[in-house]
């Protein structure tokens, strides 16, 4: 939307304030499909949830794409918004529940590396057919995005579904059948399934999920302080107003021409692709707790000089040539860190650090209002900046950007090699382990447990 928002502006004639309603609008309205997907997905399972995100999403990209008129325009991004609410939110649950907790980080990755690679696509679409016709250009780039999605289709015939929800249907039969697929072995496989069946059995005495969470005892409390404040903390920092409004940055930098915009904006899609890879590769090896102190110390910096250059570009101290290159690296630095931290970190915390009663109601909660904070930051962010100037607007975002190192410091624990149902004990409930088990990950877990029966 980035290169196609300078293309619609043309052809459709639409205002600022249309602008910001237009880009902003998705993550908004995404937030329902977040909150929708929670209960949808104890209903149908995770699996065909994702199939049912990807249906939606293809339906709204395919209005926008052939959309005659703003108000048509909007109703394919509203649908659109939906399934990628339903989407965002039910993938790394259905990753984090079917993953061993040593690979676990790595693979609740994906989702954050796929969409910096979607995005990476979508800027380099946007230099790609922006010398067709003004008419005909922005609609063949939303009209890619279809292409992608379809995959999704034939995907579904080979995944399986998610143990954690099959026991919570009472089909344990089917569920070890799945673990046996993604286990070392038989006996581990059987481990798993015996910890899944023990936290089962808490969910089918305890309260109903959403009064728990609307009334949450301290443990579920100091949960949803943690991973709550994680989602609101990576949009608030400013990302959608980077990733969405990028070229607007660098032309007040000094940029001058379409192609000098969106090439600017190709290589910060590189920067957030490049970083997600060694995200992927560092986060069950360095843990999550340190990868975010990097991402968050780093991002600050970053905010504090783009928003200093510009200042002193507006004053006249500093020359344009020195500002363009100070607004690409400084955005890109932006991107790398948040990708190699807060990024893909948000969605790992977000969908293991909840008991399996609660886990697909919190997250959709958590990533409802990362969806609020995402759309609040795009849909105000041209007004910002006509109100303060787009460094008094990157000003505001560095001064939360260091608020966020503060939360880490103290309100996120180290979850790395930690089966879902240990984590529980590191906010201070029973997750089902004795305390001396706490500490072990889940290949050591096994065999400490095969040699206490011995």
């Amino acid at each position: 939307m980035s290169g196609c928002i300078i293309f619609i502006q043309k052809d459709l004639r639409i205002t600022e304030v249309q602008q910001e309603v237009l880009v902003g609008c998705l993550s908004f309205i995404s937030l329902l499909g977040s909150l929708a997907a929670g209960r949808t997905s104890d209903a149908i399972g995770r699996k065909w949830t994702i199939g049912l995100a990807a249906a939606v999403f293809q339906a709204g990209a395919a209005i926008m794409t052939f959309a005659p008129s703003f108000a048509v325009l909007m109703t394919g991004r509203l649908l659109a918004g939906i399934g990628i609410g339903i989407g965002i939110m039910v993938a790394p649950v259905y990753i984090s529940e079917i993953s061993p907790a040593t690979l676990r980080g790595t693979l609740a990755s994906f989702p954050e590396i796929f969409i910096s690679f979607g995005i990476l696509l979508g800027y380099v679409s946007n230099l790609v057919f922006a010398g067709l016709p003004d008419h005909i250009n922005w609609r063949v780039m939303l009209g890619a995005g279809i292409v992608p999605s379809i995959s999704i289709a034939f995907v579904l015939l080979v995944i399986p579904e998610s143990p954690r929800w099959l026991v919570m249907q009472s089909r344990a039969g089917d569920a070890r059948a799945v673990l046996a697929k993604v286990s070392d072995s038989e006996e581990e496989a059987q481990e798993r399934l015996a910890e899944i069946e023990e936290a089962a059995c808490a969910t089918a005495s305890g309260k109903a999920a959403w009064r728990e969470l609307l009334r949450p005892s301290p443990v579920v409390r100091r949960m949803l302080i943690t991973g709550l404040g994680v989602q609101f903390f990576q949009q608030a920092t400013g990302i959608d107003a980077l990733v969405y409004y990028s070229p607007t940055i660098f032309r007040d930098s000094g940029m001058t021409t379409e192609s000098q915009l969106l090439a600017a904006t190709v290589a910060v899609g590189f920067s957030k692709v490049a970083f997600i890879v060694i995200a992927i590769v560092l986060v069950d090896h360095v843990g999550r707790k340190p990868l975010l102190y990097i991402s968050t110390i780093g991002i600050t910096v970053c905010l504090a000089v783009l928003a200093a250059s510009l200042a002193l570009l507006a004053r006249g101290v500093l020359p344009t040539g020195a500002a363009i290159g100070l607004a690409v690296a400084t955005v890109c630095g932006f991107v790398a860190f948040f990708s190699v931290g807060i990024g893909p970190i948000n969605m790992v915390l977000s969908s293991e650090i909840y008991p399996l009663r609660l886990r697909a109601q919190a997250v959709g909660i958590g990533f409802a209002l990362n969806r609020m904070a995402s759309g609040g930051v795009a849909m105000s962010f041209l007004s910002i900046c006509r109100a303060v100037t787009v460094a008094g607007a990157f000003t505001a975002f560095a001064v939360v950007s260091a608020a966020s190192v503060v939360f880490v410091h103290l309100f996120v624990p180290e979850t790395s090699g930690k089966t879902l149902e240990q984590i529980e004990s590191l906010f201070g409930g029973g997750g089902g382990v004795t305390s001396g088990e706490v500490e072990l990950g889940d290949a050591e877990h096994l065999e400490h447990k095969r040699l206490v029966t011995r």
